[in-house]
């Protein structure tokens, strides 16, 4: 894309209702625009990196052996009486009638529609196990949306819901997803801390939330400072195996924090030694939750077991908060210059920077790296505009891309271009060959 014919409206100065870094951010770097309160319209900025978050969502699902659907924004109240949480959710659902008079409602979560499209079509438990999950809007009316996208009133969702024949096999389901989302939040360039949560009105006594650290949480972190050592890197689990997946909690638990939502710090404190433990900030960007037979037995949600009998199925539901984690991405990733965007999010694999545009060697250069990078199958933004350099360079620095192809006139002289990370600050010469070739090594890492 050449930024001459892209929509980029950044702004020099921060909007006054702007409170936390990424909300600052975003508006700044034109990624998003408010339309209402705790609603925004997903410029083509942000629209990339939403689409990219989305994306490793569904190939990690998609790993985990888990299908993907789509339901509807709008659902029929009959169902959430039905299992009766339409009058228990309170006042951040909210409440329509349509046209005939029928109440209808935006939906804040699945767990009713999903149940129903699992009773009208599964009868056996040969069928099982089942999971399917979607990425969709969800609303709810928080009393006072703040902080951008981070606590807005529409965000998109991946819900995810799986259907087993008994806990046992229900737990597994719940193993596997947080191996999954442990996965995502790592290919996403985050260290995501799993903790031990409250149901809240989704219901089920045994549920993790999935924090990153940042000073803007909303909750404090007890946490060992060894954590940072945990990384899946390249290694596989085995989705199928319930001891690979149950030791994948166990590792990923056992030295990890607790909130102060489950007043149990004194546990964590006896469990790590004084020289490793710390407390910080975290916010939560998803959470799983194994709930058992609440929504079967209220739905009559059942299969022909083994014996012949008739039994409710063990479900459990399990969250990723997509618009919600770009602003945790900004939060723990950014600097006094802008965003840095990881790898694996970037909306644009590399910035191109023409110092003399319209100087014919400088322009030719700049047309040569850019169609190199899109041979190798990545996307730059070529900053094409006759504004002065260093405008061109605080541009880039505001939108995060990770890296920078900087092509003047004195290093071409030299047959060199100037490749710059936006993390480090550092830089180094190379042919334009070497850089192209350097470029895709670090994006093939990331796949």
């Amino acid at each position: 894309m050449r930024l001459s014919r892209y929509f980029l409206p950044v702004l020099k100065e921060t909007p006054s209702e702007a409170q936390i870094v990424s909300h600052r951010l975003m508006l700044r770097a034109g990624m998003i625009k408010q339309a209402a309160a705790g609603i925004y319209s997903w410029l083509p900025l942000g629209f990339k990196v939403l689409n990219r978050i989305e994306q490793i969502v569904h190939d990690e699902q998609i790993r985990a052996g888990h299908i993907p659907m789509l339901m509807p924004t709008i659902q029929s109240a009959d169902l959430w009486r039905e299992s009766g949480r339409y009058d228990d959710y309170g006042e951040e659902m909210l409440r329509i009638k349509d046209r005939h008079g029928r109440d209808m409602l935006f939906g804040p979560t699945n767990e009713e529609l999903i149940t129903d499209i699992f009773r009208a079509h599964v009868n056996s438990y040969k069928d099982l196990p089942l999971t399917l999950y979607h990425i969709q809007w969800k609303f709810r009316d928080e009393v006072r949306p703040r902080f951008g996208v981070m606590r807005g009133r529409e965000f998109l969702m991946k819900d995810g819901y799986n259907f087993d024949i008994d806990k046992d096999a229900a737990l597994h389901a719940y193993n596997r997803h947080l191996v999954s989302y442990l996965r995502s939040y790592e290919r996403m360039g985050l260290q995501a801390i799993p903790m031990r949560a409250d149901g809240g009105p989704i219901g089920g006594d045994y549920t993790h939330e999935f924090l990153v650290l940042a000073e803007t949480g909303e909750s404090e972190v007890f946490y060992d400072s060894e954590i940072t050592d945990l990384k899946f890197g390249a290694r596989e689990v085995d989705y199928d195996s319930v001891p690979a997946c149950q030791a994948v909690l166990e590792e990923f638990t056992s030295r990890y924090a607790r909130t102060d939502e489950t007043h149990d710090e004194g546990v964590f404190t006896a469990q790590v030694p004084e020289t490793r433990r710390r407390s910080a900030r975290g916010i939560e960007v998803g959470q799983i939750f194994y709930f058992g037979t609440k929504y079967s037995d209220a739905m009559g949600a059942t299969v022909v077991g083994p014996d012949g009998t008739r039994t409710p199925v063990h479900m459990g539901s399990h969250g990723i908060g997509v618009s919600r984690l770009l602003g945790a991405i900004i939060e723990a990733n950014h600097d006094d210059r802008g965003i840095i965007w990881p790898e694996g999010v970037t909306p644009f694999h590399a910035a191109i920077v023409n110092l003399k545009q319209g100087d014919a060697d400088a322009d030719a250069a700049c047309e040569g790296l850019y169609k190199a990078l899109v041979a190798r199958g990545l996307e730059p933004l070529y900053d094409d505009r006759p504004e002065r350099a260093g405008a061109k360079f605080a541009t880039m620095d505001l939108i995060g891309l990770p890296w920078r192809l900087t092509v003047g006139p004195r290093g071409l002289a030299k047959g060199v271009v100037e490749l710059t990370s936006r993390r480090t600050g550092t830089s180094e010469e190379l042919t334009p060959e070497a850089a192209i070739d350097r470029l895709a090594q670090i994006y093939a890492e990331h796949v």
